[in-house]
């Protein structure tokens, strides 16, 4: 996905400026796209140069509304049919899992179970929003709700894995160093 398309998507229903972009970019992409400020503002400016955008009004202080173009849904609806996603993951946390052989059993074990606890808050976290927020008949709030879902299953799996991880690694013959590890970290995790 890339921020053109993000943008063109929540500009797809009803124009909003780039202050209501931030907004919504904050409480439903957040999880599945960030975007800074500037990151913003550039690729309003970008879209609107392009054609895709045009400012629909102006308010006070030079508060712009955007709108989408025919031509800019046109390329929200390529990107969504004819672009295939790229589904490459770069995960710093799983890329340490590559390399635990360079840890003590113990601060190996213990990674994985604050892994485990790390994905457990972050689900407890979309349990919490998904409570906070008003959910409406509208689209976006459908498709939020889809997409809170896979967030939730996403952080239950990782949990699952980190734990099964942890015994696993646990269950490697690496002498009584082991035992201590699975004791430790199974007293930090309870």
């Amino acid at each position: 996905m890339s921020l053109r398309h993000a943008v063109l998507g929540l500009l797809a229903d009803h124009p909003a400026s780039g202050y209501d972009l931030m907004r919504m970019f904050e409480t439903s992409l957040a999880n599945a796209w960030s975007a800074t400020q500037s990151q913003v503002y550039g690729e309003l400016a970008k879209l609107t140069k392009e054609g895709l955008l045009e400012a629909a009004s102006e308010g006070p202080r030079g508060r712009k509304e955007y709108a989408i173009t025919d031509d800019g849904r046109t390329e929200l609806h390529q990107w969504l049919t004819e672009t295939k996603p790229r589904h490459r993951m770069r995960s710093d946390a799983l890329l340490r899992v590559f390399f635990l052989d360079q840890l003590t059993p113990l601060e190996a074990v213990t990674y994985l179970h604050g892994e485990a606890e790390r994905a457990a808050r972050q689900h407890g976290a979309f349990k919490e929003l998904e409570q906070e927020i008003e959910w409406d008949e509208g689209s976006l709030s459908l498709n939020g709700r889809l997409a809170l879902e896979y967030g939730m299953r996403l952080s239950a799996m990782r949990e699952e894995w980190a734990r099964w991880a942890a015994e696993e690694y646990a269950k490697r013959p690496h002498g009584t160093a082991v035992a201590a590890a699975d004791a430790t970290a199974g007293e930090e995790v309870s």
